[in-house]
């Protein structure tokens, strides 16, 4: 299951690795995304790939479907992280596993920059704090949880300095990344 799908470009290699006999779901919540890797999949012969219109908050998936779940830094622009994972818990199968590239907060955001179109379209207005965001995992049942993969992720400061005041700057401590580019592991019991 890929969630946050797109164009499919993640499905088509996860459906090389399931094989002829295994099968790819795609969720995304904008159906232009949803038409274009239906096109794609068609284009390429694909016949293990299905995609579907839905939100990662209430997915139309049956529960205990999916032996494995990906998302490629879609997760922190969902507005309800516990509802997502919720979700991602109830379609997995036990012993099901996820693997997810997010972005995350090594500190908090000021709320003027919470709203601004610029920071949620490059996927830091709507991330949490690491450690936030691990917790939720952690809570909704999954085990094994560790980060894999973490690399800073450069937000120019002159793009905050567009949002955020002269004391909200000052308050920011910029001797570490404000965010990170994390993959984060998981297995449901």
């Amino acid at each position: 299951m890929d969630l946050g799908s797109g164009a499919g470009n993640d499905a088509f290699v996860a459906r090389a690795l399931v094989g002829e006999t295994g099968k790819v779901i795609g969720l995304d919540m904008t159906e232009a995304m949803i038409e274009k890797a239906r096109k794609n999949a068609a284009s390429l012969k694909f016949t293990n790939v299905e995609f579907r219109l839905g939100e990662i908050e209430k997915m139309s998936i049956a529960d205990n479907t999916a032996d494995v779940v990906v998302s490629n830094c879609v997760l922190n622009l969902v507005p309800s992280k516990k509802k997502a994972f919720s979700q991602t818990f109830q379609i997995l199968k036990p012993m099901g596993h996820f693997s997810i590239s997010d972005v995350v907060l090594t500190q908090p955001l000021p709320a003027s920059a919470q709203t601004a179109a610029e920071l949620y379209a490059g996927c830091v207005a709507g991330a949490l704090l690491k450690e936030e965001y691990l917790a939720i995992i952690k809570e909704t049942g999954f085990k094994n949880v560790k980060v894999v993969i973490e690399k800073p992720l450069n937000v120019p400061e002159d793009l905050l300095k567009q949002h955020l005041s002269a004391a909200e700057m000052r308050s920011l401590d910029r001797s570490k990344p404000l965010a990170l580019s994390i993959t984060v592991y998981g297995e449901k019991p």
